[in-house]
């Protein structure tokens, strides 16, 4: 099964995102660490970019360790140097020692998962693996505010709000410190124009903006 998943999922990120695409995702991502996501990340700790893709978070960030997880194995092709690269499932992070974490941190990763089942197991794995008031951050599309678009990928399974992904947090063992519904806007795949840093910048700065083009949530735990 897990062969068959991979072969699917090499398949599915070759040919989603094409150079201009990847290239607007990459300066997306500088900003996005530079001027918002460090906070969450002690530079002198260690992260795991869960779900890491095509590693543009993991690539970015400063930390004393980084550590990119995904079932994919082309990660492994993105990944920068520095960072190690695991290549298993998000619930089986064995090669991890037990609160040996300071911060999880996942993007467009949790709609992936086949069922609600894989989700509590993983975050379970997240919590073991992050010690005593490390955090977990989670970024991915609200079902809230997409009701049809949120279909248009052939690999997202599981619809969820941040109140739901705040609910599985707390039952796993998470204090949530930060939810906000409204963050991002959905993906930057078949934008109309180039992404540059001066216009994340200015949305980020902007929260106003938030409420009317925010379609991914942005929720924070705190391991209890």
């Amino acid at each position: 099964m897990d062969e068959k998943r991979t072969e699917d999922l090499e398949a599915i990120y070759r040919n989603r995102f094409d150079d201009r695409e990847l290239a607007s995702k990459r300066v997306l991502w500088r900003v996005l660490v530079e001027d918002f996501f460090q906070r969450y990340v002690p530079r002198d700790g260690v992260v795991v970019d869960l779900g890491a893709g095509s590693c543009e978070f993991v690539n970015e960030v400063r930390a004393t360790r980084r550590v990119a997880v995904d079932l994919n194995p082309d990660t492994a092709t993105w990944a920068g140097p520095g960072v190690e690269v695991l290549t298993t499932r998000s619930d089986a992070m064995d090669q991890l020692a037990d609160g040996c974490v300071d911060t999880v941190f996942t993007s467009n990763f949790f709609e992936h998962l086949p069922t609600k089942a894989d989700l509590m197991t993983t975050l379970e794995e997240c919590r073991r693996v992050t010690r005593p008031g490390g955090l977990i951050v989670v970024l991915m599309p609200n079902i809230r505010y997409l009701p049809g678009r949120y279909w248009d990928y052939l690999d997202h399974h599981l619809p969820l709000t941040h109140l739901s992904v705040a609910e599985a947090l707390e039952i796993s063992g998470y204090e949530v410190v930060e939810s906000i519904g409204r963050f991002l806007p959905y993906t930057v795949k078949d934008a109309k124009f180039e992404v540059r840093p001066l216009m994340v910048r200015a949305y980020l700065r902007l929260p106003l903006a938030w409420r009317f083009l925010g379609k991914q949530m942005l929720v924070v735990g705190r391991v209890r």
